[in-house]
């Protein structure tokens, strides 16, 4: 039976951590579930500790990229996952992009979510990023820039370091695509977080299209090397 390790990221995160984090202990094959807290500011690290998972103390902040990055400096199992701290109950679904790694099926998985319940933004940024990655991989997505991912340490170790910006996903399946290892997309019911066509969801999805033109540019040299 391969080794699984959940990686849940997270900052600032204490009115939704405890509910992912139970959703994932319900699957019973999962081996480590290691909670990377981000420099937080409330009790995200506190409740965490209280359901008995492992909690990894980041100070300053790093944002996502830095805690997955530590994170994967402590990887020793055969698979790895990285989700959300804001799934909540539907954090459960991770079993879903585990199962075609357990299986063998693929080397990278990740969940494509059902369309958005609030309006955003245009599609700019996530267009960017699924030609990005057709181009790359000749592979459709649905979801480019999801944060829940399964994967092999072989992919693990052959996508690292992740960026440490917004492009952190999109970097990931790049190079992942580039080298060759098999991606799949996996439907899932799963929701969280969404930023809405307000200021800071304007600014947010600005500073973001910023970062995955800059992985776009940053991985198209790298390939040509």
């Amino acid at each position: 039976m391969k080794s699984i390790t959940v990686v849940i990221p997270a900052f600032n995160e204490e009115k939704t951590i405890e509910a992912t984090i139970k959703a994932v202990q319900k699957l019973d094959h999962i081996n480590k579930i290691l909670v990377v807290d981000d420099g937080s500011l409330d009790k995200t690290a506190e409740l965490a500790e209280k359901t008995g998972v492992q909690v990894l103390k980041l100070s300053p902040n790093r944002g996502k990229g830095g805690a997955m990055n530590a994170a994967a400096k402590t990887i020793e199992t055969d698979i790895v996952a990285f989700i959300d701290a804001d799934l909540g109950e539907c954090a459960e679904q991770v079993g879903l992009i585990l199962q075609p790694i357990i299986n063998g099926e693929a080397d990278l998985a990740i969940a494509a979510f059902p369309p958005a319940q609030k309006k955003g933004g245009f599609g700019l940024v996530k267009n960017t990023a699924r030609r990005a990655i057709k181009k790359t991989g000749q592979v459709e997505v649905v979801s480019p820039l999801s944060g829940q991912r399964a994967m092999t340490r072989e992919v693990l170790q052959a996508v690292t370091p992740f960026r440490e910006a917004y492009g952190v996903e999109l970097g990931m399946t790049l190079r992942a695509l580039q080298k060759d290892f098999k991606l799949v997309e996996v439907p899932t019911t799963m929701t969280h977080s969404e930023t809405g066509r307000d200021l800071k969801g304007f600014l947010h999805r600005g500073r973001q299209f910023i970062d995955v033109i800059k992985v776009i540019i940053a991985e198209s040299g790298r390939n040509k090397r």
